[in-house]
């Protein structure tokens, strides 16, 4: 009897001694996961904290190889030398990607790079053949077509387009150069050539010229550039844009030469127009569609005059880029969805089709306009003839199909574009559709 206890009791303990054996492993193991995660998340989330200290060190950083003569631009001289470049606050910063709010002679700017440092970017390889050049009896100047010739291949690279009579860029920095007559330091190619890596610069450059529905270009230090300031939409904001904070008088009424205030509601046709405007200038005034495959209220914008402005580029493809994205290896038709824009798997080849199916005007229907002409949001107004004839319209155009002809697709753009017009009229009380645009100064990155 006593044995038999003693053997159980010994059983016992071994089973209490593995049972907290087990315990020790497992509290172990679930102390390293835990760390581990901690040291995760500092890595990926803290590192690319977006910091006051941070975003100036950077900006000390560019002063210091400015002042060294490594890169140039004409907004370093403000920046670096006459203090009138300042610093607010940093707005994005992951992977080296850096967004950060300033003013620049009392002007709002964002200043932006794709990479943190100037040294992060690749060399221009005819810089290091003038090294060579130089080393062998002489530094050699590159002269202005040489520099026109690069940029173009940067630029057909970056956007997939192939430069022709259509693309103004190397034929207007060519004429710069022409006139100017003069050959180019190293920092300003060095300079030219970092801002050239970056899509956006790269985008928003080329475009600059051609339509007012992209942020503005306004200087440039190294591979920083400085974008105009503008109040981006939010999603959650019933009118989409902060109108309240952009109040502004309509042109003078010239029955009785009075200003009258628009308020909020009232802002919304206009700012539809705008949208309509830039659907239609992007789809047929340049030398390829341009797709945009992101469309989102936070990646567009409003300027003081109620145009709306494209902010976010990095998902606007011209036509030829397009179609290399859409034409990718499918099995049905959601593997051929590429954010906004979509097209039809072809089963038979298990390829999804290069054209896109839908169109910029149906994804803004879809999900800026149905929900700004929505019976919730206009309230009492939403059962008047017009409004109702306006809801209509949103649905029909939400609706189109991408493969149907581009005569009712235009039709369908007009009858919006009629209704939004005697909506805004109607509410304003003048008959304009908007101000004129003012030409802005023209910025090019060989401006320095």
């Amino acid at each position: 009897m006593w044995r038999s206890l003693r053997g159980a009791l010994r059983c016992l303990g071994v089973k209490v001694c593995r049972r907290s054996a087990l315990l020790v492993i497992l509290l172990w193991l679930a102390s390293w996961l835990f760390l581990n995660g901690l040291v995760f998340v500092h890595r990926n989330m803290f590192s690319d904290f977006c910091t006051d200290h941070k975003s100036k060190e950077i900006l000390q950083r560019v002063c210091a190889e400015y002042q060294q003569g490594v890169l140039t631009g004409d907004l370093c001289e403000d920046l670096c030398v006459a203090g009138r470049v300042e610093y607010k606050r940093c707005l994005y910063y992951e992977n080296g990607k850096k967004v950060m709010a300033a003013s620049w002679r009392g002007v709002p700017i964002v200043l932006k790079s794709k990479l943190e440092n100037f040294s992060s970017y690749e060399a221009l390889t005819l810089l290091e053949y003038q090294d060579a050049a130089g080393g062998a009896g002489g530094e050699e100047e590159l002269s202005p077509l040489d520099v026109v010739f690069y940029a173009t291949l940067e630029i057909k690279n970056s956007l997939g387009l192939e430069t022709g009579a259509n693309l103004t860029l190397p034929r207007l920095w060519g004429q710069k150069l022409k006139e100017n007559e003069r050959t180019y330091s190293r920092a300003e190619l060095a300079s030219l050539w970092a801002l050239l890596q970056q899509e956006e610069y790269t985008f928003l450059r080329v475009l600059q010229d051609l339509t007012h529905h992209v942020a503005k270009i306004l200087g440039s230090c190294g591979h920083f550039y400085a974008v105009e300031y503008l109040a981006a939409g939010h999603a959650w904001d019933q009118y989409i844009f902060s109108l309240d904070e952009l109040m502004l008088s309509s042109s003078p009424n010239t029955w009785s030469g009075q200003e009258k205030i628009i308020n909020a509601r009232d802002m919304v046709p206009r700012v539809a127009l705008s949208f309509l405007q830039m659907v239609e200038h992007f789809e047929n005034d340049f030398s390829h569609s341009l797709h945009l495959c992101d469309i989102k209220p936070e990646n567009f914008a409003i300027r003081k005059d109620l145009t709306v402005v494209a902010i976010d580029v990095d998902m606007a493809f011209f036509e030829p880029k397009m179609r290399d994205i859409l034409e990718q290896n499918c099995t049905s038709d959601n593997d051929c969805n590429f954010f906004d824009c979509i097209s039809k798997c072809d089963k038979a080849k298990n390829r999804c089709g290069p054209k896109r199916e839908n169109s910029n005007l149906q994804v803004i229907c879809e999900k800026i306009f149905r929900p700004w002409f929505s019976p919730t949001l206009l309230g009492a107004k939403a059962g008047l003839p017009l409004q109702v004839a306006l809801q209509r319209a949103v649905q029909e155009c939400a609706e189109i199909d991408g493969g149907e002809d581009a005569q009712r697709t235009r039709a369908v753009r007009e009858q919006l574009k009629d209704l939004l017009v005697e909506l805004s009229q109607e509410d304003t009380g003048h008959q304009g559709e908007g101000q004129e645009h003012k030409m802005r100064r023209v910025h090019t990155a060989l401006h320095f």
